[in-house]
């Protein structure tokens, strides 16, 4: 795969009751940014989506926004990025996100992030795009839904080659390693398990 040049990140607009979310928002922003990838995000100015972009630009890095309208004002739209897109609809917004994107990341997120996860995995499985996706399981906020993944394997509803085109790691460094194709860096002893 070509180096990576954008990561489009899905994470919640608030900030979760962990202080580990909002630090593993932090350490992935500021990889993108050291790593030279620009962030494709939803645009807003509050939860883990502020914190992702506002590490991007405070570690030198790009941060491009996509946000519907009717959203400026309810996800406070970030004024401070290197590209804003306000557009009419969520259609319009991911499919601009997906546009500007040439991988998927997931954070910690409520019903949207779910959405957005299961819309562009399903687009690779039914071959719309081929980039990789993968999720960035913090604290174990993922283990459930990634054991109900390997359940839908075993039950015969997803296939196992589809099931691998999800990447899930605990690691910002690790997960960005894995979307960009190349070697992932060791963990550090201690880490959680994936």
């Amino acid at each position: 795969m070509e180096r990576l040049a954008s990561v489009c990140v899905f994470c919640g607009s608030s900030p979760g009751v962990r202080p580990i979310y909002a630090e593993a928002a932090d350490g992935f922003g500021t990889a993108l940014a050291r790593a030279g990838i620009r962030l494709v995000y939803g645009g807003g100015n509050v939860g883990l989506m502020g914190r992702v972009a506002d590490a991007v630009l405070a570690a030198g890095g790009e941060a491009v926004g996509v946000i519907p309208r009717f959203l400026m004002n309810r996800e406070v739209g970030h004024h401070g990025l290197t590209e804003l897109h306000v557009v009419e609809t969520m259609h319009e917004r991911k499919a601009l996100m997906a546009k500007l994107s040439d991988a998927f990341a997931v954070l910690p997120g409520g019903i949207g992030t779910f959405e957005e996860l299961f819309e562009v995995w399903t687009w690779r499985q039914l071959g719309l795009h081929p980039k990789p996706c993968g999720v960035l399981n913090v604290g174990g906020y993922y283990d459930r839904l990634t054991e109900f993944l390997d359940v839908a394997v075993t039950e015969g509803f997803l296939q196992p080659g589809h099931r691998e085109a999800l990447t899930v790691e605990t690691d910002p460094a690790t997960l960005l390693a894995a979307l960009s194709g190349g070697p992932r860096p060791e963990k550090p002893n201690g880490l959680a398990k994936i």
